[in-house]
């Protein structure tokens, strides 16, 4: 994936104080029919959760991997358990390990880091290697390959022995295809489960679209290296010019990220993530994209209970990417959600956390049933997220009789 076709450098290059002339159409956005949703939907609940353990993680090439796990009570384990394993012990459920995208960070899995958790299940949460709080590997080790080594070496270290889910978030499911290439017997003895969520196996170009990722190559072709390369010495200039053009960037992130209205805590959130990853990892991890092609692993997934899990709308891995993956993999669940974006966790995470604890759940059933998931039909749903929407129009409903009592309050007043 060239730098021309990236939405993040796009982002990050509309944030460098020459993007004034979007400032009218971000006025505009605040404005639309968008804003009252955002407001409305907003919420006082804490994105940010305290990890149960933290550990650091070293790679046979010397780079520190942050890893966060979650723990759950013994009575939500002890449910889960009940009737789902073999013997109806805790120790015999899946730990579920969860693998970020793309200039992201394992807090993007806030909300359902909380929903496995309290369904009973140990979560695993990683960064990867020069995002979060992960250190900094060699240039050149900033490839899928590597990752995947990565990945196996956290399985090792925190998860030595029992079943696995794995799910993983655009270049997190890349990451799973990974280990699925380099150690196919791990995955059909231990991975029991697997979740791509809007993810890519590679084979075809990773997409764009859209006005505002077409301006962000346009502002990329003209400042290229000459710009992001000094920018990625000084950080410090960097994350001046970012506060300068926050508004800017709330917008640019919200059109690629998202494709329905999401509060702005949770934009702001994802802004602070997206742009918190150094531009030099940004630009070294490019080249891995290129010629990406994992198709051939997804077979070593076919004795795992398989979710595949994306939006219409997303502008970077679109459905037709995640339909390769149900091809290659016999039994895979499709799920299709519309009004939905890349960073589909955070825009829909009800209904992704009750799709995935129906995954963890699954596989912990058929691992003891011994079921032989890959001869199951194939399953394709689009879906629409309907509490959310619900929920949206109940509060702007509400947001809009608040306004009008407060108006006829004003009238009567002034009337006095």
């Amino acid at each position: 994936m060239s730098p021309r076709r990236n939405p993040v450098l796009g982002i990050a290059a509309a944030t460098l104080g020459v993007a004034a002339g979007v400032a009218a159409g971000i006025a505009a956005d605040r404005a639309g029919k968008h804003r009252a949703a955002m407001e409305a939907l907003e919420t006082p609940e804490l994105l940010d959760i305290t990890p149960d353990e933290e550990h650091v993680v070293l790679t046979d090439d010397g780079v520190p991997l942050h890893v966060e796990i979650d723990l759950p009570t013994e009575a939500a384990a002890r449910q889960a358990a009940d009737g789902t394993t073999r013997h109806s012990r805790p120790d015999e459920l899946p730990t579920v390990v969860l693998t970020h995208g793309y200039c992201l960070s394992l807090r993007c899995w806030v909300y359902q880091r909380r929903a496995l958790k309290e369904a009973g299940y140990r979560v695993v949460s990683w960064d990867q290697r020069g995002h979060g709080r992960s250190g900094r590997g060699e240039k050149d080790s900033y490839t899928i390959d590597r990752l995947g080594h990565d990945l196996h070496t956290v399985i090792d270290e925190l998860v030595p022995e029992g079943d696995i889910v794995l799910v993983g978030h655009s270049m997190g499911g890349m990451t799973m295809l990974a280990l699925g290439e380099h150690e196919p017997q791990f995955v059909i003895e231990r991975v029991v489960g697997a979740a791509f969520v809007a993810t890519s196996p590679g084979g075809i170009m990773l997409a764009n679209g859209g006005r505002v990722a077409t301006f962000g190559r346009q502002m990329l072709e003209r400042l290229g290296p000459g710009v992001l390369g000094p920018l990625s010495n000084r950080p410090e200039l960097f994350t001046r010019i970012r506060r300068v053009g926050r508004d800017i960037e709330h917008f640019m992130v919200e059109q690629n990220s998202f494709a329905s209205p999401v509060p702005r805590s949770v934009v702001r959130y994802t802004s602070d993530i997206l742009l918190g990853t150094p531009l030099d990892v940004v630009n070294d991890y490019l080249q891995t994209f290129d010629g990406f092609d994992k198709r051939p692993a997804l077979l070593e997934f076919r004795h795992a209970v398989v979710l595949v899990f994306n939006g219409r709308d997303d502008i970077l891995t679109p459905p037709s990417h995640s339909e390769l993956i149900v091809e290659g993999i016999p039994g895979a669940e499709h799920i299709v959600v519309n009004d939905a974006g890349h960073v589909i966790m955070l825009e829909h995470p009800d209904l992704l956390n009750a799709h995935l604890v129906q995954l963890v759940d699954q596989s912990a059933r058929a691992r003891a049933e011994q079921i032989e998931v890959d001869k199951q039909p194939r399953v394709r749903r689009i879906v629409t997220d309907v509490a959310k929407n619900r929920r949206q129009r109940r509060l702007e409903k509400e947001a809009a009789e608040l306004a009008r009592a407060r108006r006829g309050k004003q009238t009567r007043t002034k009337g006095a």
